[in-house]
């Protein structure tokens, strides 16, 4: 490559660069539409910059412009797979697309790389709130569906009931009725069996917090044996005392660990029972 060649990148990456900045600086004054404008210039000069493509997708997303977002997110992990902005944008557009299953990967592949990169998770409390949302909205898509098919099949199970019962007066003179009523009310609690891990109830104690008795999300333990969520802990920590809250036995941060255990059951139990995360969605709301 000639100095020429050499000189003419150096410009033409210049310019591209200070499109940039022209476009973070309408960003900043919510001039989308100015923003998307020099992006776009800066993508023209040079496309294989993947942040011109994040910055754009940032603001098609502050105009609510899905499908743009997603295809600016797609082009930006093609040329850097490690954008934790990217992969979290694009969570968020194909969850609007009620793409549930793919929108959670993405949204858990960003909180991935995002605690991988910042060992104090710089995105970590908004990924995660997006990711609880997302996977309650999966669960309550589920859920309307799941409870058309019962109440259809329950509505199909009672009437081939009462047409047989029918028959059975008519045919065979029968006149007691209460076979034919154990028989709804056996089908009504099997119905009602199935339907039990969607309705809400309590969280099991063992995995809630201590302090703020809210479901875990980052589960600790302590020495002494007692678990805690990170962040509250922490908080306590700082705060009040390097003292655990509860023994009172002197604590130090460098001493908690990972509870996985707890982590793998809170799961499980959001696995089987996703109405559960709405109080996720709303801890993170108030707080």
């Amino acid at each position: 490559m000639g100095p020429n060649n050499v000189d003419y990148l150096s410009s033409v990456t210049k310019q591209a660069e200070k499109l940039r900045i022209d476009g973070n600086n309408n960003f900043k004054k919510d001039r989308f539409g100015a923003a998307i404008d020099a992006y776009t210039e800066a993508i023209t000069l040079c496309p294989d910059v993947p942040v011109y493509w994040t910055n754009r997708a940032l603001c098609h997303l502050k105009r609510n412009d899905w499908t743009r977002v997603e295809e600016d997110s797609r082009q930006a992990i093609k040329l850097d797979n490690s954008l934790i902005k990217a992969h979290y944008m694009l969570g968020l557009a194909l969850v609007q697309r009620q793409e549930f299953v793919k929108g959670v990967s993405e949204l858990e592949k960003a909180l991935d790389l995002d605690k991988g990169a910042h060992p104090k998770g710089q995105m970590v409390k908004e990924i995660r709130q997006e990711l609880a949302k997302a996977k309650y909205y999966e669960w309550e898509h589920s859920y309307t569906k799941r409870s058309w098919e019962l109440q259809n099949l329950k509505e199909a199970c009672e009437s081939a009931l009462k047409e047989k019962h029918f028959l059975e007066h008519v045919e065979e003179f029968i006149e007691d009725d209460t076979a034919h009523l154990e028989q709804l009310e056996a089908l009504g609690r099997v119905f009602n069996k199935v339907a039990e891990d969607d309705m809400p109830t309590e969280v099991p104690d063992y995995l809630c917090c201590r302090i703020t008795l809210d479901i875990f999300c980052d589960p600790v333990i302590t020495p002494s044996g007692l678990t805690y969520e990170r962040a509250v802990i922490l908080n306590h920590l700082d705060k009040v005392g390097k003292f655990d809250p509860v023994t009172r036995e002197p604590l130090d941060p460098s001493q908690l660990i990972p509870n996985l255990a707890i982590k793998e059951a809170v799961q499980a139990f959001l696995d089987k029972h996703g109405w559960a995360y709405k109080d996720i969605i709303e801890r993170s709301a108030s707080s």
